[in-house]
């Protein structure tokens, strides 16, 4: 598509605030207004809007896609989508580790533990570890405060984690991504501690290597746009 706009800025409306391209106020994909929760997250996106040249790129405008998703798809059944990601909760790979006389079972211990111990210590819940790969479904107690600790959480929120939840196949590393302070990239990296492991000891791949790097960007994007949606900067 030829770029059709000249100006870009954000305005404030009732409920939040809106991209303008020239006189024309934004609508998602789904032909809703595009009312984003915070000032900077508006900026965000029409700083993806300004940067296109002649013709638009969608594939360089992610921010926008997101919230787009979060006002189409996520807004609109919630409850559906907290489903979702508490069935990533119940087999989360951060809690199904090696044998414990495996070489690996002493790394995923060191590596994985602190973050688990500390979303346990955050929610006042106790996940099941599992050596092996059969499932074991956790308590019924833990997947009610899981749920919990989603519902209430704004349709952009919820989309961010749920991107981070399923980009880690961990919700764990989701909820723990979504606190002001985590370290999103150490969480990432965790998160992929078996990868890492079979790189150790098979060596790299370079497709495997361009899909990780992708990977990590989307990641971290998803968390910039949690933190987008919370900012008081400008509110």
């Amino acid at each position: 598509m030829k770029r059709f706009y000249k100006e870009v800025s954000v305005t404030a409306v009732e409920s939040g605030w809106q991209v303008m391209l020239d006189t024309r106020a934004m609508k998602t994909v789904g032909g809703l207004a595009q009312i984003l929760p915070t000032k900077v997250l508006a900026e965000a996106l029409a700083a993806e809007w300004s940067a296109q040249g002649e013709k638009i790129d969608p594939a360089s405008m992610p921010l926008r896609d997101m919230a787009d998703y979060a006002i189409d798809m996520v807004s609109p059944d919630t409850d559906a989508l907290i489903e979702k990601a508490v069935a990533y909760g119940d087999t989360d790979t951060l809690l199904y580790r090696a044998d414990p006389d495996e070489p690996l079972f002493a790394r995923q211990q060191e590596v994985w533990e602190p973050v688990v111990g500390a979303l346990e210590a955050r929610l006042g819940v106790q996940f099941v570890r599992i050596s092996g790969i059969i499932h074991r479904p956790q308590h019924d107690e833990t997947l009610v405060k899981l749920r919990d600790e989603l519902t209430g959480q704004s349709p952009f929120a919820l989309a961010a984690i749920e991107a981070m939840t399923h980009l880690a196949a961990s919700l764990i590393t989701g909820l723990s991504a979504s606190e002001p302070k985590a370290d999103a990239l150490a969480l990432w990296n965790a998160a992929n501690l078996e990868e890492d492991w079979q790189i150790e000891q098979w060596g790299r791949d370079e497709e495997a290597e361009e899909r990780r790097e992708k990977r990590t960007g989307d990641f971290l994007r998803a968390r910039q746009f949690w933190e987008l949606t919370h900012s008081q900067t400008g509110n």
